[in-house]
């Protein structure tokens, strides 16, 4: 699996955070962009390369108040063009009962915002799947916990962080959330990602682009071909939209 992670360090941190999301609205249509010109190029690709951003998680501070209004700025903007997948950073800092209280408080803000975080009830195909994405969209946002130092627990090697109460286990459902997190994006619901990427949040940006009374055709490098007679014809667009 080749699979592409992309860091936004420095987001929210600034004195004014004023529209400090159009860097990441920006990267996420540019990647839609350059896969629309492959897309529309007369001699394209078999398999064009896919840059294309089928993901957000966005990490949220475990203050266990509510959404910070920048959260809110972000993911109202973000949740038009890709698919969001809030999670709460270092959960560990709050205990159980605080965990719960917050991420019901988020699931509120989510909804009394109109929000849209992955999975999106209108996209479930069929009762099954509405049944399981349910239980995703009860957990979230996820609790997660990360480290990269390993302790033994047991005679085990687990993945954890170390504290003078114990140890927490990061791959352990009951101390965190990160290994359902780790299943929706790369198990169960990694094809589903892809394809809702590709047949909502691209096909809307796509049919915007190509719908914009600007559009120069010769920018989006359709080109001509010689017939027969010597006369020169353009290709049909319709068989490259």
């Amino acid at each position: 699996m080749k699979l592409t992670v992309i860091d936004t360090p420095g987001f929210g941190d600034q004195i004014n955070n004023e529209n400090c999301w159009e860097p990441i609205v920006k990267y996420v249509n540019e990647q839609y962009e350059k896969y629309l010109r492959e897309e529309l190029h007369v001699n394209r690709k078999t398999r064009i390369p896919d840059t294309r951003v089928h993901c957000c998680i966005y990490f949220l501070p475990a203050t266990g108040h509510r959404l910070r209004p920048i959260d809110v700025e972000f993911m109202k903007r973000l949740g038009k063009i890709v698919s969001i997948v809030p999670v709460i950073a270092k959960a560990d800092t709050l205990t159980i009962e605080e965990r719960l209280e917050f991420k019901e408080r988020i699931r509120q803000d989510l909804l009394g915002n109109g929000i849209q975080v992955y999975p999106q009830k209108e996209y479930d195909e069929d009762l099954e799947v509405h049944i399981i994405n349910d239980r995703i969209r009860e957990s979230i946002p996820f609790a997660v916990v990360g480290t990269d130092k390993e302790h033994q627990v047991n005679g085990n090697t687990v993945l954890g962080r170390k504290t003078k109460w114990g140890i927490i286990e990061v791959e352990n459902v009951a101390h965190c959330e990160f290994a359902n997190l780790r299943d929706l994006l790369i198990r169960s619901h990694l094809q589903d990602l892809k394809e809702v990427t590709h047949n909502i949040h691209y096909e809307t940006y796509r049919v915007r682009r190509l719908n914009e009374s600007n559009m120069n055709f010769s920018e989006m490098g359709l080109s001509t071909r010689p017939l027969e007679n010597g006369t020169a014809d353009k290709w049909e667009s319709e068989s490259h939209l």
